[in-house]
């Protein structure tokens, strides 16, 4: 039976799969594509994440996509109102369309007498093995494992009488109310669960090793409600889009350059939300510097909102063990609980491990470097979304689908059917794939690609420099090789 072949194969109809499809049918028309999605709805992230409060953790004008405008009153949006920005951006540009449900990807296998991937796809609950061909794999599948979160070993964990339950895969029939709840963790799950919890659970507990840093952040843009009352859609959201940018970078390479003038200015911030009384130096001073590892944002400071009232406490220390009714801590103190939230993070995965062969030969990706951040030395006509560290996922996300259609259209134009990065550079070193000290990324580090210390082999974690090199730099350079023209069609002989 004959591959169902396109042109380019999307894995992922999350966030940047259904940017990919937009550029890809705005920028490469002449190009057929589908979106192989291993779940049953789109959405990705936003889909999966089902816990009480899920929002986002960057506002939606550097969140939503460069080419439609969100339009929602709040910035700091909730999961369901961007599931819902989501479905109407796939189904309004006709994306839905290309989208197969269920089509779990496995292995990826290269051929460059073909130049051709051939991919092993798993469909349906039966998990029937099907195949499919594509000249380009766009991976856009994220960064972390769907199927399974990150929790630690817990001493007595079987002993507790209550629930226990990873964000991850929030039930939907769990009653909290009017009990007593613990959240293990400090980073973005565990500071948006706790003030939403605490609305209706007798109390709530942040239970954390180490503080993180957070930053109260009105919910709404006053500045871009004024703008969109007075401009254009499409202006307003341009204005405001690039005005977020700027600031992140601004306050990014103020924490960088800065330090200490960046955690004092957040520090004051906290203690302005807690008052004088409050014991910030234990429980929102982290020993590490501003953007060593993600902020922590919370909307109209509702964490500490929810502290102030009573409602929720923060807890730091270290769990000794589980009991029947509680947790144990090292410092001997127990906290009560009936439902504990284990909010203890991702665990991080390639390409949702997809196994990758060129020509016969098993790629270790682990081993290779990542070239502009989205492609692999070594591996011809793959590459991959990854989002910012520190700032929204969207804006890499768009600006790598933007490239990736002018390399596709400089391939047709000049006839070459394979684009493969190579390291040429002997000089070149390598550095780790992520410059951050978050427990999430350096227990999964070794698994990812290596940078390199200089372009375009560096990641700079910088939109302004991206933007540069992804959209306006040249197609050609001394680490991209272009190969494998197309096989001339024999002559007809007239008759």
């Amino acid at each position: 039976m004959a591959l169902e072949h396109f042109d380019v194969l999307v894995v992922g109809a999350g966030i940047s799969g259904i940017g990919a499809g937009y550029h890809l049918q705005t920028y490469s028309p002449n190009r057929s594509y589908a979106i192989l999605e291993g779940r049953e709805r789109l959405g990705g992230t936003w889909d999966l994440f089902r816990y009480p409060g899920i929002r986002s953790d960057s506002d939606m004008y550097t969140l939503g996509y460069s080419f439609r405008p969100w339009k929602e009153a709040k910035a700091i949006a909730d999961g369901p109102s961007i599931l819902n920005y989501l479905e109407q951006t796939a189904r309004d540009h006709g994306i839905d369309r290309h989208i197969r449900y269920r089509h779990q990807v496995k292995r990826a296998a290269w051929s460059t007498d073909t130049a051709t991937w051939t991919v092993d796809v798993e469909r349906g609950p039966e998990k029937e093995l099907v195949q499919y061909s594509c000249n380009f794999l766009f991976m856009c599948s994220g960064y972390y494992n769907y199927a399974e979160g990150y929790t630690p070993e817990f001493a007595g964990a079987d002993r507790f009488k209550g629930d226990i339950v990873h964000p991850q895969f929030w039930p939907e029939n769990l009653d909290y109310s009017g009990k007593r709840v613990v959240v293990i963790g400090s980073g973005a799950t565990a500071v948006t669960l706790v003030p939403e919890m605490a609305k209706t659970a007798a109390h709530v507990v942040m239970l954390q090793r180490s503080p993180t840093y957070v930053v109260s952040r009105p919910e709404e843009d006053r500045i871009a409600n004024w703008l969109r009352r007075r401009l254009p859609a499409m202006m307003a959201y341009g204005i405001t889009r690039w005005k977020n940018v700027l600031l992140g970078m601004y306050f990014f390479n103020m924490c960088r350059k800065k330090p200490d003038r960046a955690r004092e200015f957040i520090l004051k911030g906290v203690r302005e939300q807690l008052g004088p009384d409050y014991d910030v130096d234990t429980h929102f001073t982290p020993k590490y510097n501003p953007w060593d590892q993600r902020l922590c944002l919370v909307p109209n400071g509702d964490l500490f909102e929810a502290i102030k009232k009573g409602d929720a406490s923060v807890v730091t220390d270290h769990i000794d063990s589980f009991t029947e009714t509680g947790i144990k801590l090292k410092s001997g103190k127990e906290l009560d609980a009936d439902v504990i939230v284990t909010a203890t993070g991702l665990k991080l995965q390639l390409l949702s491990g997809l196994e990758v062969t060129v020509d016969g030969k098993r790629m270790d990706l682990s081993k290779t470097f990542a070239y502009k951040g989205m492609m692999y030395s070594d591996v011809p006509n793959l590459a991959s979304a990854f989002g910012y560290t520190n700032a929204s996922w969207t804006l890499k996300a768009d600006l790598t689908s933007a490239y990736l259609c002018r390399l596709l259209n400089h391939m047709e134009k000049t006839g070459l059917r394979q684009a493969t990065p190579r390291v040429t550079d002997p000089a070149l070193e390598e550095e780790p794939w992520l410059d951050f000290t978050s427990g999430y990324v350096q227990r999964s580090i070794d698994e990812f690609p290596k940078q390199g210390t200089k372009a375009p082999w560096k990641l700079y974690q910088n939109y302004a420099l991206d933007i540069v090199s992804l959209k306006f730099g040249s197609i050609e350079d001394s680490a991209m090789e272009f190969s494998n023209p197309a096989p001339r069609e024999p002559l007809k002989m007239a008759s």
